[in-house]
Order: structure tokens, then sequence, then C-alpha cells
């Protein structure tokens, strides 16, 4: 009978030890989980507000903008359901602010020149992020189809838009140092970039304007650019530079085709 006890109560004391260091384990795992979790929305946070400050102003449609707030939305909501010590309130007040702002048009917009390879690279890396975003959210069922494609649509169309940012600045100070058969050829690789959109009716809008620029130019070829001529360039320029401030093209684009 003694030795029954006995071995009764060291059952009792493994089986004791076991549930102890099982539920330790849960509560590391969980722990761990929970930390996990907070860092991936604080990410997820951090990403799309990094998004909607950096990129280029004009690049950033009134819907892209909406989109960027309603993932931050979802980082803040999720975080909530988690007791972080996250200022989550105040930044649920901060996204209902801009998001009404945004809806009256009357955010801030700060337009960014894209006049270096760096600044290039930088805002496709953007880009690209805001690409693989978009596709997350339409995974997660938080973008629908239509909306998810339009949008990718609109961002490849930017990438595009990046490289030929940066033709048509290096083609500008080409012709102000008058080498103009190296502006023909920036104006050359503009016009093949931008042809990459072909669905897109500001991307053919832009071929047809460095098309008719090239062909200027080469009338140029082996003459001094005079004043008249440089005053030309510098309105479609201004043209170039203004083409996504004009949101009409934007409604009536059919990006489904």
């Amino acid at each position: 009978m003694e030795t029954l006890t006995l071995v009764l109560l060291l059952a009792a004391v493994v089986a004791i030890a076991i549930t102890v260091v099982t539920i330790s384990h849960l509560r590391e795992k969980a722990r761990i989980q929970r930390i996990r979790r907070i860092a991936t929305l604080e990410e997820n946070y951090k990403l799309a507000d990094r998004l909607l400050t950096e990129l280029p102003g004009q690049y950033l449609t009134s819907d892209l903008k909406l989109v960027l707030i309603k993932q931050m939305e979802h980082s803040c909501n999720g975080l909530a359901t988690l007791n972080t010590a996250l200022p989550i309130d105040k930044r649920r007040d901060a996204l209902g602010q801009l998001k009404q702002q945004i809806r009256d048009g009357t955010d801030k917009t700060v337009p960014v020149r894209i006049e270096s390879p760096q600044k290039a690279t930088a805002v496709k890396d953007l880009l690209q992020s805001l690409f693989a975003l978009l596709e997350t959210m339409h995974k997660a069922g938080r973008l629908d189809a239509a909306t998810a494609r339009k949008n990718l649509k609109y961002v490849l169309f930017l990438v595009h838009k990046t490289h030929t940012d940066l033709h048509v600045f290096q083609a500008r100070d080409y012709v102000r140092q008058n080498e103009i058969r190296k502006a023909i050829h920036a104006y050359h690789l503009a016009s093949t970039e931008m042809g990459k959109s072909a669905d897109n009716p500001v991307a053919m809008k832009a071929v047809k304007s460095f098309r008719t620029r090239i062909k200027e130019l080469e009338a140029l070829t082996g003459t001094e650019t005079d004043s008249a001529n440089l005053d030309a360039h510098r309105k479609h320029d201004k043209e170039w530079d203004t083409l996504l401030e004009d949101d009409s093209w934007k409604k009536k684009a059919n990006y489904d085709d």
C-alpha cells in the first residue's frame, strides 16, 4: 500500500511538473506571438505612413491616399486589441482628420522632382513597396479586385513615369548645354519608358509630346539653340511637370480594359 501511494504521489508530481512546463511554454509562445503580432502591425502602420508622406505628392491620387489610410486604420484596430502602450487613439484621430481633408480636397500635396538617379531609385523602391502592399491587402480581403487592379496598374505607370522624369531632366540639362544629340537620345529613352504604359492616356499624351520635341531638336542639330527655342522647350517641360496635377484623366481612364 505504501509503495502504491508513493508511486501515485510520484506520478502526481510528474503530471503537475509536466502541466506547469506546458502552461509556461504556452504562455511564452503566446507572449512571443503577441510581440511578433505587435511588431508586424506597427511595421505595416509605419510603411503605409512612409508611403503617404515620402512618395511624390503628385503621384498620390485621393484613392491611393484613402487606401493607405485604410491600411493604417487596420493596423490601429489590431494594435488596440493587443493593449499596447502605443498612442492608438491619437493615431485614429489624426487619420480621421486626414481622411476628411482628402475627401474635401484640402490635404497638403508636396510635388517632388525626379532629377537624379538616386532619387529615381528611392522613389522606385517606395513604389515597389506600395505595389506589394496593395497585393497583400487584396489577398487579405481588405481591397476588392476592381480597386486593387486599378491601383496596381496606376502604380506600374508611376514606376515608368519615375524613370521618364529622370530622362526628361537629363534631356533638359543637355538642351541648356546645347548638346542636342544627347538631348534627343534622352527624349527617346523617355518616350520608350512611357510607351510601356500604352493603356494609360497620360502616357500616350506624353509619348506624343516627346516625339514632337525630338523632331524639333532634330531640326536644331548642328545649330545653336536660341532663346525662342529654349522658351518653347520650357513650355513643354512645364506641361510635363504638371501632367499629374489634373485629376480629370484619372476619373475617365478605364483601367480594366
